[in-house]
């Protein structure tokens, strides 16, 4: 047991369920199977994170029915996957970790584009988010599924896996089952809460009676679903009461949110309080008749995770994101190396990724599911260079360290006081507080590594010639354009500032400004919202007008949800196809809008502040001299292609080990 987190890391022992610490890793998509079977790199995943120190892995939903066969997903129904289930066990389990496989259906639930056709549910009720319309299922199918499911079970028992887990929440099939605001059927399957919860009990029944008292059976129940009619704390703690058998059951989970405009609450990110749910969930640990429940949602931090388990408001903490970012977490908490750990920014980048149907990828991890993953550090290069970093933002540092740490004798030049960049605004603003997660480490890992700090100096090609540098990487990040629709004249001036410059200028300004604030929007990325509602805290009104037919439309689904509930909630207005009306839109106070469409007008009285974010442009004024020079020059981040977090820590990661 840990000294510095006694309850954290004490083992967890009631009748099958025999844990070594309390901390489980939540299942999550990877989108790493290969033709329905698990690939090497998904089994590496898994065996990375069993060796960093977790207790047991829930695995990604798994193909347990026959008429589940998306490719993505690893098939169980039959022996077609058989020897990859049994390789994939062997490398969690080898590490005391106990590996469970997820059951589970989506039913009418779907978080992509368009509809699905071929959508089944207990009623022909339309998704609430994606308005698919299902097909009901008859008796026979569901009492095919449940038999799939146990055989599934046992197969899974078979290839040396621990146990599995019932996933009933998050919208899909079971908790469609379960709510009435999606069950209306008037059979055995509906009406009273027993008959809408048969579908799971029997599938409890069912693999209970196809394994071995061994194997362990976990549900992840629907905490609050957040929908009139649908599943509130208050159902939750009926649903629990019903079907929590601690003869069957070995532990509980609850989750948030559904296939609607709740969605966001699936996956909290740092806009919702840290441990989100945590308070909701010791509530509902009374109605679960003794059986151990395990908190998730926003948890991050070992001391945090360890306070939970002290008071009592669980017994287990479910870690996804977290262990995405930094599968030796536990390891590194156990013994005291907390400022060594990749700490999640909860940015749901990784929810994005597999989405979009691409493996899972992380903003603050370069190296997920990669061999030499846990507790990352990099071997010594053959030959020793002199290398030059300009830029100490987040590209920039994540390659200086690396390259520190293979022995190049590394300097880099920042311009501003601080390392992070762009990335340490945005830190600054709602949401983004994570963030610094990135550039925290990175400074950690450059002064082990030894890494030469210039910083407050804006880097002339005279200070970079002067250490004969073998290699010059420029991450000097990138600016933004300025809007076609405002006046230049504005621009010479500096009347006008762009987003980013706003918020480096009144970071420090305090108290009510008033007035309303004018943001024009061709960014389209989160943090241009952050901003908006870091400005709704210092003006009375703030607009954002955007020549989209929406906003945030670079983002994620779920990240999008979040945007829109918070704007709305803080009334702050969206203009969709609108732009600054050119040289005509300014008079005193007032701002005329243009419909890119139609050219209507729109005007907006006791104007206060403009701003604008755009696309950016790299700042690139040192590349050319140093090529005329003959210098080895290497662009990453924004330098490289203005873009995304995740695009500059990968960029810096892969030159780092490369040069």
């Amino acid at each position: 047991m840990s000294e510095l987190y006694p309850q954290l890391f004490a083992p967890l022992e009631r009748g099958r369920l025999r844990l070594k610490n309390r901390i489980v890793h939540a299942s999550m998509s990877t989108r790493m199977t290969v033709d329905q079977r698990a690939s090497a790199r998904q089994i590496q995943y898994s065996a990375n994170r069993a060796r960093g120190g977790c207790a047991a892995i829930v695995t990604e939903p798994l193909n347990v029915a026959r008429n589940q066969t998306q490719s993505h997903k690893v098939r169980v129904w039959d022996d077609h996957a058989l020897d990859s289930l049994k390789r994939w066990a062997e490398a969690v389990e080898s590490h005391d970790c106990r590996l469970l496989g997820q059951v589970q259906d989506p039913g009418r639930g779907r978080h992509e584009r368009g509809r699905n056709p071929l959508a089944f549910g207990p009623s022909a009720l339309p998704d609430d988010l994606s308005w698919t319309v299902p097909r009901a299922l008859t008796v026979s199918e569901i009492e095919r599924m449940v038999a799939d499911f146990a055989d599934s079970a046992a197969r899974l028992e078979r290839c040396g896996w621990s146990g599995a887990e019932i996933s009933c929440g998050h919208g899909h099939l079971f908790h469609q089952f379960l709510s009435p605001q999606s069950n209306r059927r008037e059979d055995d399957y509906g009406g009273p809460l027993a008959n809408r919860a048969r579908f799971l009990t029997d599938t409890v029944a069912a693999i209970r009676a196809s394994c071995s008292q061994k194997f362990l059976l976990a549900l992840k129940l629907p905490g609050d679903d957040g929908m009139p009619g649908g599943i509130g704390p208050r159902e939750a703690a009926e649903i629990t009461a019903l079907v929590a058998d601690p003869q069957s059951i070995d532990y509980l989970c609850f989750t948030w949110g559904t296939h609607s405009h709740t969605l966001d609450l699936h996956i909290p990110d740092m806009h919702f309080p840290r441990a989100t749910f945590v308070r909701t969930t010791r509530e509902l640990q009374a109605s679960a008749r003794g059986i151990p429940v395990m908190a998730v949602g926003l948890i991050t931090d070992p001391a945090e995770a360890n306070g939970i388990i002290e008071r009592g408001d669980a017994a287990l903490v479910g870690l996804g994101r977290p262990l995405v970012t930094d599968p030796a977490l536990p390891n590194k908490a156990r013994a005291g190396r907390e400022a060594e750990i990749r700490y999640c920014v909860s940015c749901n980048t990784c929810w994005g990724t597999i989405v979009e149907h691409k493996p899972l990828l992380c903003d603050n991890n370069p190296r997920v599911a990669e061999p030499d993953e846990v507790d990352f550090w990099p071997a010594r290069a053959n030959k020793r260079k002199r290398i030059v970093v300009v830029g100490a933002g987040i590209a920039g540092m994540e390659a200086a360290w690396l390259l520190a740490a293979r022995g190049h004798d590394v300097t880099v030049f920042g311009a501003s006081s601080e390392i992070g960049g762009k990335t340490r605004l945005h830190a600054l603003l709602p949401g983004g507080e994570h963030l610094s997660s990135v550039y925290d480490y990175q400074q950690l890992a450059a002064k082990r590594a030894g890494v030469k700090l210039e910083l407050g100096v804006r880097a002339t090609l005279t200070d970079i010639t002067a250490l004969s540098a073998d290699e010059v990487v420029l991450a000097c990040g990138s600016e933004m354009n300025w809007p076609a629709s405002l006046p230049r004249s504005l621009r010479q001036d500096g009347a006008i500032l762009d987003l980013r410059a706003l918020v480096a200028a009144l970071a420090d300004v305090a108290g009510q400004q008033g007035g309303t604030a004018v943001v024009f929007d061709m960014d389209s990325t989160e943090g241009t919202y952050n901003a908006a509602e870091w400005l709704h805290a210092r003006f009375d009104r703030v607009i954002i007008a955007t020549p989209r037919d929406r906003v945030a439309d670079d983002v994620p689904l779920v990240t999008r949800l979040g945007v829109a509930r918070r704007l709305n909630q803080k009334r702050i207005r969206t203009l969709p196809f609108h732009e600054i009306a050119g040289d005509s839109a300014f008079e005193e106070g007032r701002v005329s809008l243009r419909n890119v469409y139609n050219g209507d007008r729109t005007v907006i009285d006791e104007v206060a502040l403009v701003t604008y974010a755009t696309p950016r442009t790299p700042n690139l004024a040192l590349r050319a001299p140093l090529v005329a020079l003959g210098v080895n020059v290497h662009l990453i981040g924004d330098a490289r292609l203005p873009r995304t977090v995740l695009a500059a820590t990968a960029e810096g990661h892969a030159l780092g080990n490369a040069l």
